[in-house]
């Protein structure tokens, strides 16, 4: 009956596969534990954790394909745990949480120093109509033209290095933030909206590299998100927004300086997981929204710019 054959004989369905049951089994514990892989080797951890919501997804077809193949049943069974893992860990980040009341929408994007068309991708982003703007990677010659483009949207604005913010509403107490990398690219600012001050915060993290001979190095990037923290923890005004790129997700460990105090606007109230990275065929979100002292009621990426980034928003709920 060829594939088609009764999954009898080759001692029955239960004890073919053990080797398939084995690896679905080590992905649920790793996607599980993935907490567990060290750092000490590569930074294989925080790699492991940038990209987790994939591990089953690209492990399990391929592994059901292998396993009907077997006619194994036991592999089946199997793979019902990276299944109920990957859904207990993101089954949450499917459904769309966003509701309505929001009152300040804010937006962020790292530009690309090389963006062939500055204004124009300025002119794209503030059509998104938010609030308060973040942009990252502004190249010193282009800052001039990210100006000229923002000037009818946004009354106020200031660049720090090569991040800077733009917004509808006043700016006050506008510093630099040292993250640890010797030139600006953080920065603070009190937003003073009609319904209570808001501290606003754009960083834009070291980047991070896969190399043969070192692995996946992201030293620089773990110690600018300490200081970060640092600098969050030690806010005086109670609401707070973080926007920037941090070249990590909010399951790497390493931001844990951050994100252990604030909370993600995707997270909480997205639909979906918000992927921004890279533009082309997104698989991560190493770009972020995240708050303390407010409620965030809808997150979104905007449509795709000159980028190699996607840009992102939210609207969040003060007081």
């Amino acid at each position: 009956m060829g594939p088609f054959r009764s999954w009898r004989g080759d001692g029955g369905p239960w004890r073919r596969g053990a080797v398939l049951a084995g690896l679905a089994v080590a992905v649920a514990l790793l996607t599980a534990l993935h907490a567990k892989v060290p750092n000490r080797i590569g930074n294989l951890g925080s790699l492991s954790e940038t990209f987790l919501p994939w591990l089953a997804v690209f492990a399990v077809p391929p592994l059901l394909v292998a396993a009907v193949w077997r006619r194994s049943g036991t592999a089946l069974l199997a793979l019902l745990l990276p299944i109920a893992v990957w859904l207990n860990l993101f089954g949450g980040l499917i459904t769309d949480k966003s509701s309505g009341g929001g009152y300040l929408t804010v937006a962020t994007h790292n530009v690309n120093a090389g963006n062939p068309d500055p204004e124009g991708t300025a002119r794209e982003v503030a059509g998104a109509g938010a609030d308060v703007l973040a942009l990252q990677e502004l190249a010193h010659g282009q800052v001039d033209s990210y100006r000229r483009a923002l000037a009818g949207t946004y009354k106020y604005h200031s660049v720090q290095g090569t991040v800077g913010l733009w917004s509808k509403y006043p700016l006050k107490a506008v510093k630099p933030v040292d993250i640890r990398m010797g030139w600006t690219r953080a920065m603070r600012a009190t937003v003073t909206t009609p319904r209570g001050e808001v501290a606003v915060y754009v960083a834009h993290m070291p980047s991070v590299r896969v190399k043969m001979n070192a692995g996946f190095t992201a030293n620089e990037r773990d110690k600018s998100a300490d200081a970060l923290g640092e600098a969050i923890a030690l806010e005086e005004v109670s609401q707070v927004v973080l926007l920037g790129d941090l070249n990590g997700t909010m399951n790497d460990r390493a931001l844990r300086a951050v994100t252990s105090q604030m909370r993600s606007t995707q997270g909480a109230a997205g639909d979906g997981f918000g992927f921004s990275w890279p533009a082309s065929f997104p698989m991560a979100r190493i770009d972020q929204i995240m708050v303390k002292g407010v409620e965030p009621v809808a997150s979104w990426t905007l449509p795709r710019t000159d980028s190699d980034h996607l840009p992102i928003a939210a609207s969040i709920r003060l007081g």
